[in-house]
């Protein structure tokens, strides 16, 4: 039910997202089919794109929404666009949920916004837990409830915001909402950081309204940053095991990581036994996950990094999420991490090249596997590898090999490296994890291309590496290749992948 109050509350927001709808409207036929839209990824009309938000299974159907600024493909005062799909890989973009429109999430200048957060089943009604951000205000960031009923308009509450401040002054940060329900129990994690330690704040409540802090879940030892975006605590596996995922301020090259341990509901304490980076590519930040009908925990991040060169920016918009991923946990309290079922769907055209040896030193052009919309799964044998061969595939490769985008394997030190010094426009720089061979003494590739961006799968998801690249249109070639050592492929299976839109 919407009381007076909030149709009163609700009339400049209804304004405001009708621009914003309107404006993205007619920004989306500028939008051309420039070369770096990606095929199979979920990415904004137009304008731009950051942070998933809101990652949600509703009524039979996935829905997304994402921190948005439909104006112009830059950051801006913040809303929440949204999309749906009843596959996760065909996706219908919906109007825009959110728009700043109140003292909790509008300002006069453009440090405000409906920044990140979370969405929630509350017995029929899609319930957005977002945060309120205002530069200049006091306090400047507060946590805020809007509803829909047919899960596409959305009424701020009256009583926000439902919780105004942080439990205490100095912190830095206090935001990114992420809330789920635990024996009839709503509870939130709220990013949050002091004395240069990142922290998870947990609160609880009985309605999603009336909210009570509990206190640190987890925070860091010293080396994990200094504040805590996007957390996102979830049960895993069996019992009272639980992951946290975060996004640390100021780690240097590490921008996500998920710690494992287990969860008292009683004490609040989340006691944490092992911590790893999450995805070692350039571009992978903000994920989040949900729980769909099949029992799945899925996550999505942002396919691109603060900081970076963003090319697409020059066509009218910025920004794409990753391939939804499917996490499961290992005895041994590592995730693993799989692209999930659904993208088999999208298989078109196939080649398998099988038993081949690659000389050292030497490039192989594979001529029937080309293209900017590919899926590839690699199974390499490395034991009979000499002990400083290097072998792997080049990708998106041009004519002249003046573009390639390089995925290697050193046996020496057992490093996976993907390297994009000559991926084209864009950044450069080279991803590099460490990686033991399957216990058979395979190493298994699984690589998804897709335009301007390149996710890799390895061993079965026991690691990934997600970049985003923006090579000629013409760079489509595949080569494998073998370096200080002849290496062998057991199989390279291809396929071009191809959407219904």
């Amino acid at each position: 039910m919407i009381h007076q109050g909030d149709k009163e509350q609700n009339k400049i927001h209804e304004e405001r997202v009708v621009l914003a709808n309107t404006t993205l409207a007619q920004s989306s036929v500028l939008v051309a089919e420039d070369n770096f839209r990606l095929n199979y990824h979920l990415m904004p009309p137009a304008g731009w794109m950051n942070d998933p938000n809101g990652l949600i299974y509703f009524n039979d159907e996935y829905h997304v929404f994402y921190q948005h600024y439909p104006y112009e493909p830059k950051w801006g005062p913040m809303h929440w666009g949204h999309a749906k799909s009843k596959d996760l890989v065909n996706w219908e973009h919906l109007p825009v949920a959110l728009a700043p429109s109140e003292i909790y999430d509008m300002g006069e200048t453009g440090g405000y916004g409906c920044w990140s957060g979370s969405a929630v089943d509350n017995n029929g009604v899609l319930t957005l837990i977002y945060t309120g951000h205002v530069d200049g205000r006091t306090p400047s960031e507060v946590q805020c409830i809007a509803t829909s009923t047919d899960g596409v308009n959305f009424n701020k509450a009256a009583v926000n915001p439902v919780i105004a401040g942080a439990p205490e002054e100095g912190g830095f940060g206090f935001r990114d909402p992420k809330v789920w329900q635990h024996d009839g129990v709503w509870y939130m994690v709220i990013g949050y950081g002091k004395d240069g330690l990142g922290k998870a704040l947990l609160y609880k409540s009985s309605d999603l309204r009336d909210w009570s802090y509990i206190g640190v879940a987890a925070e860091g030892d010293g080396t994990m940053g200094d504040m805590w975006e996007c957390p996102d605590l979830f049960p895993l596996g069996s019992g009272d095991d639980h992951v946290l995922v975060i996004s640390p301020m100021n780690m240097g090259t590490t921008k996500t990581m998920y710690l494992t341990g287990k969860l008292s509901y009683d004490s609040g304490i989340f006691d944490y036994r092992y911590a790893e980076r999450l995805d070692y590519g350039f571009d992978f930040y903000a994920p989040q996950t949900f729980v769909d009908g099949q029992g799945r925990r899925i996550l999505i991040g942002w396919m691109n990094m603060w900081g970076a060169q963003m090319p697409e920016q020059e066509h009218g918009w910025m920004g794409a999420f990753t391939l939804p991923r499917e996490l499961t946990l290992s005895e041994d309290g590592t995730l693993r991490i799989e692209p999930v079922e659904e993208l088999k769907s999208i298989r078109g055209t196939h080649h398998r090249v099988s038993k081949l040896s690659i000389s050292a030193d030497t490039e192989v052009p594979l001529a029937e596997i080309h293209g900017d919309a590919l899926e590839l799964i690699a199974v390499f044998n490395t034991n009979q590898l000499a002990g400083d061969a290097e072998f792997g595939l080049l990708l998106r490769c041009s004519e002249d090999g003046s573009e390639n985008t390089e995925v290697s394997y050193s046996a020496v030190d057992r490093k996976l490296r993907v390297d994009r010094n000559l991926s084209g426009t864009g950044e450069a720089g080279v991803s590099e994890v460490d990686l033991n061979p399957l216990e058979d003494g395979r190493i298994k590739l699984q690589l998804f291309i897709d335009r301007s961006s390149v996710e890799l799968f390895a061993n079965n998801g026991m690691k990934t590496v997600t970049n985003r690249i923006y090579p000629k249109p013409d760079s489509l070639g595949i080569k494998l290749f073998a370096r200080n050592g002849e290496a062998y492929l057991e199989s390279l299976d291809a396929w071009k992948l191809t959407t219904e839109g």
